[in-house]
């Protein structure tokens, strides 16, 4: 069971504080506390869901497969839980979450509508003291962030904004229903995965939408169906196999990439495997068709050269299609949208499309977009302009470590993690699916799992051991900095700046935010670490050898 740390204070201590209570919040909570560890999580919504809570935005849905996004600690539940559709939408993913905190009685251990604003390691103490939004403190042996990569809205930076008039609404945070767009002159600024899905809904009950567009990205079609009764019995049949896929896999989702390139077939051949592609799921898994596309310029361009195709076949408009063709980066570089009739909506007349590169927003008046070239009258403004991905949500913490250096001073020059967990002068103090793990390009809920377990099991090994204080050392930290870059070296994601790099925020650090050797030898790398007595890991005071670049070689 875990220590009893005498307090010197009337207040509490916990074993364990967690910060969020989405996929990561509710899984830790079950985890920890199912393992006898007292735990306080503290939620800045109403409700448990995280990013699916806020994310409410017209055709919001997740990209990835319903029926591999979502948990796989326990059979009971995906026996009992059935999804109605391949892609499901938000209210059914947050329908599935709320299900998930009642049958597991996990909002007990919740706070709501209180948010982390500070937290400080104390060395004397071995402490962590939180800071809460409402003025009052709480301590605790070890600190989780489980906040998400996409749950902080980047600042709004278009010039001029506070001088509109009308409504504007963010999709990071939508709070009106879609009918009140109705008969209303819409300006849409961003075309990233949000836009993507809101914009034909929105085109939908408009007067008029005008789509402001920076860079035009890869839109694949979904092929969104309803899940049968025949397909549901055979996926929960098969969970188990289906499962261990994922857990081994390079996305979190079951794939199985060609070892051929994309010149050792014909051209014929090619094609014919693209038009498969596109025809099952859209290009699903860029690289799947060939092993090269992301990491072959030239390969690349046979797959890109095929989506550009598709778009100008599908949008009438030959000047309008130009401006949605995707030529400032290769297909994948950058994170490609999964949408429903998103090119078909350019047809509508309805709907136009004004490219920012051409006319940059110069200011924004009471009822309208002014650009370098017009003014672009509007009723309402939906801000689809992404997130501070990553860091934003850490950053909101203000974490202050041992040296008594915040973890943003830290990270000025880029960022600098040990497995995208831990990070060195922090303590105690963990992250779920933070940034440097696969988090980034996988299906995040099996990377949840995968990380939350690893993090209870070390927890677990301390205590075991009698130790209290467990650190990433700088030196593994150093070592999983050139693990990480290591597999982004050599492919396109280094081509291209995207919120990858953290080039959509202003003054961020360009640093890679993922890991790309994949979800399987990421998993088999955490469990050797494990095996080995967690080198590069400081656990009172002993450092563990460390052997990383080693380890990560010798895993397949």
């Amino acid at each position: 069971m875990p220590m009893n740390i005498p307090s010197t204070s009337d207040t509490e201590i916990f074993d364990v504080i967690g910060v969020g209570a989405g996929f990561s919040g509710l899984y830790l909570a079950h985890r920890l506390t199912t393992g006898g560890w007292t735990f306080a999580g503290f939620e800045a919504g109403p409700s448990v869901g995280g990013t699916w809570f806020w994310n409410t935005y017209p055709g919001a849905r997740c990209d990835v497969e319903s029926i591999y996004y979502s948990y796989s600690f326990d059979k009971a539940l995906q026996q009992e839980w059935t999804w109605s559709q391949r892609f499901a939408p938000q209210a059914e993913i947050l329908s599935y979450i709320n299900h998930v905190a009642d049958r597991f009685d996990l909002r007990k251990h919740f706070t709501f509508n209180t948010r982390v604003v500070g937290a400080r390691w104390n060395a004397t103490d071995r402490l962590w003291k939180v800071q809460l939004d409402n003025g009052e403190t709480r301590c605790s042996r070890y600190l989780v962030s489980g906040a998400g990569g996409l749950s902080t809205p980047k600042d709004f930076d278009v010039p001029g904004l506070q001088n509109f008039e009308g409504l504007q609404v963010s999709t990071s945070r939508w709070n009106i229903e879609l009918h009140e767009l109705a008969g209303k002159r819409v300006a849409v600024i961003g075309t990233g995965s949000s836009g993507v899905q809101a914009i034909p809904l929105i085109a939908e009950v408009a007067e008029h939408v005008t789509v402001f567009q920076r860079t035009p990205n890869y839109v694949m079609p979904a092929r969104n169906t309803e899940l049968t009764p025949e397909q549901v019995d055979s996926i929960k049949g098969d969970y188990h196999a289906i499962r261990e896929e994922c857990r081994h896999s390079l996305g979190g989702i079951p794939d199985r990439p060609t070892p051929d390139k994309a010149f050792d077939v014909s051209a014929e051949e090619r094609q014919r495997r693209y038009e498969l592609a596109y025809e099952r799921s859209g290009f699903n898994g860029v690289g799947a068709e060939f092993a090269d596309l992301l990491t072959d310029v030239e390969a690349n361009k046979t797959a890109s050269e095929f989506i550009h195709d598709k778009i100008r076949e599908i949008v009438k408009d030959p000047a309008t299609a130009e401006l949605l063709v995707p030529k400032y980066h290769p297909l994948g570089a950058k994170r490609s949208c999964f949408g429903t009739d998103y090119y078909e909506t350019f047809n509508r007349p309805n709907v136009s499309l004004v490219s920012l590169r051409d006319e940059p927003i110069e200011t924004t008046t009471a009822n309208a977009i002014v650009t370098s070239k017009r003014a672009y009258e509007a009723d309402i403004v939906v801000l689809a302009i992404g997130f501070d991905a990553f860091t934003g949500p850490l950053y909101g913490l203000n974490l202050t470590g041992a040296s008594g250096r915040k973890l943003q001073d830290a990270w000025r020059d880029g960022v600098r993690t040990y497995l995208g967990i831990m990070a060195a002068d922090l303590p105690n103090f963990f992250m779920v699916a933070g940034p440097q793990s696969p988090a980034l390009a996988s299906n995040v809920v099996m990377t949840i799992e995968q990380a939350v377990d690893w993090i209870a099991d070390l927890m677990e090994y301390a205590r075991d051991s009698g130790a209290s204080v467990i650190e990433a050392t700088v030196e593994g930290q150093n070592d999983w900095v050139d693990i990480s870059e290591e597999t982004v070296t050599g492919t396109l994601y280094a081509t291209t700046d995207s919120w990858y790099r953290g080039s959509n925020v202003a003054g961020k650090p360009n640093t890679f935010l993922g890991y790309l050797g994949g979800v399987g030898k990421y998993r088999r790398m955490c469990a050797e670490i494990a095996r080995r007595g967690y080198p590069g890991v400081e656990i009172d005071g002993e450092a563990r050898v460390r052997h990383l670049g080693r380890i990560h070689q010798e895993i397949s």
